[in-house]
């Protein structure tokens, strides 16, 4: 099962309590060259309350236990994704 189905089965909102969720992954460029070529290598979780809005921010590295690959980010470096 992939992290973000697991937030989706497991999210109950901090705030008030609702267990109904989206999910989105947000890529974002970091500093220095990363942010003049547009590399966008660090990848984010945000998760919102579809009741009253609240955004919890993850880092999908940190709940998997391991740094993703680095395919993904070497393919936006070629490709521009």
């Amino acid at each position: 099962m992939n992290v973000e189905q697991t937030i989706i089965d497991n999210y109950r909102c901090s705030k008030c309590g609702n267990t109904d969720c989206h999910v989105r992954e947000v890529a974002m460029s970091g500093t220095g060259l990363s942010k003049i070529f547009d590399i966008e290598h660090n990848h984010f979780l945000f998760v919102s309350c579809t009741h009253c809005g609240i955004v919890e921010v993850y880092d999908p590295d940190v709940l998997r236990g391991h740094k993703s690959g680095t395919l993904g980010t070497i393919m936006d470096i070629l490709f521009g994704g």
